[in-house]
């Protein structure tokens, strides 16, 4: 039963919204094999100056599009989760054209293997952080 959380800057059309609720879904149906209807999301719009979202010294640049993921679920195993950061990062950006680098999640209970910071890589496993 993962409770899906996004944050965004206001201003995006509702069809994109949608399609990010859409793709997000899907993902996380097929990397947790979770059963269909299992659908919590909430979007979250913020003001531009409500949200500052850094690298951690990656070097990554986020611009306005950037995306925020924090899922609240069930252990995973480590695979499932990088399946889970990959598979999501790609979809978006394959569908809507987002970057890489502008789409972060969280998974809670909160380790070190539950962030992806950007790029669809969990870096405290990778060690980047």
């Amino acid at each position: 039963m993962p409770l899906m959380k996004i944050d965004m800057l206001k201003g995006r059309p509702e069809a994109e919204i949608k399609r990010i609720l859409d793709i997000s879904y899907a993902v996380m149906l097929k990397a947790f094999n979770a059963p269909v209807g299992d659908r919590y999301q909430i979007v979250t719009q913020h003001e531009p100056y409500e949200m500052q979202i850094l690298d951690t010294g990656l070097g990554f640049e986020r611009t306005d599009k950037v995306l925020i993921f924090s899922l609240v679920t069930r252990p995973r195993t480590t695979e499932q989760k990088q399946v889970f950061y990959a598979n999501l990062v790609q979809e978006l950006h394959d569908k809507l054209g987002l970057r890489r680098e502008d789409v972060m999640i969280n998974l809670s209970v909160n380790t070190d293997e539950d962030w992806s910071f950007g790029n669809g890589e969990a870096q405290f496993l990778t060690g980047k952080l």
